[in-house]
């Protein structure tokens, strides 16, 4: 049994829970996983960097279905924020205007950095002195989450490629396609996935699964 069927055990779920259960399973593994990585040849910060962009992934695919696709239901929505499955902080950012790609919490909390100031990948990349242009935050490892300076939909993480190299979207990200339909290079993105027939907490029945790369 995995850790979030253990922690979601005798609980009851709202209608859609069933048709998203497995991609946040796949996302918690990762995490999981991520922890448990070999530390070789690592600096210390960088061992928390994968896991900040695989929460972020995480809370986007449920921001997508919620706001963007209008897919979940406010019943579902506010149950996954009190399991504390969605960070219902940071999905709340996202809605604010230039808040729209923020890597993480952290990155706008005055108290965890120098001069009760922000981090610098809230600066757009083109207004920072040149020995920070391309540097990761020591927490996140994210390069820039300011608006304008996204890439694939996202923040630009310390693994995004930086030059126009031919990637796509769903090979620098989290794809979201319904069951059944191909992975990344055939299958389809949660935000251009059509006319879903379901919805997730509407009684319908489209079930999502995670594919791609991070």
């Amino acid at each position: 049994m995995s850790a979030i069927r253990r922690k979601l055990k005798n609980k009851k779920a709202p209608d859609g829970w069933e048709l998203i259960e497995e991609v946040i399973e796949d996302f918690e593994q990762q995490m999981k996983e991520a922890v448990n990585e070999e530390h070789d040849k690592k600096r210390k910060s960088e061992l928390t960097w994968k896991i900040h962009r695989l929460h972020w992934e995480k809370n986007r695919f449920i921001y997508d279905l919620m706001y963007q696709r209008k897919v979940m239901s406010r019943e579902l929505f506010d149950w996954l924020s009190r399991e504390k499955i969605a960070d219902a902080a940071l999905i709340s950012k996202w809605r604010k205007p230039g808040y729209e790609i923020l890597c993480s919490m952290l990155a706008i909390q005055k108290g965890n950095h120098n001069f009760g100031t922000t981090s610098h990948c809230r600066v757009p990349m083109h207004k920072r002195a040149s020995q920070q242009r391309i540097s990761p935050d020591v927490q996140s490892g994210c390069i820039s989450c300011a608006s304008g300076d996204g890439r694939f939909g996202g923040p630009v993480w310390w693994n995004t490629p930086l030059e126009e190299d031919g990637s796509k979207a769903e090979e620098n990200k989290t794809t979201w396609g319904q069951a059944g339909a191909s992975d990344a290079g055939g299958g389809s993105s949660s935000r251009d996935a059509g006319g879903a027939s379901g919805s997730a907490g509407g009684g319908g029945g489209t079930r999502w699964r995670a594919s791609g790369r991070r």
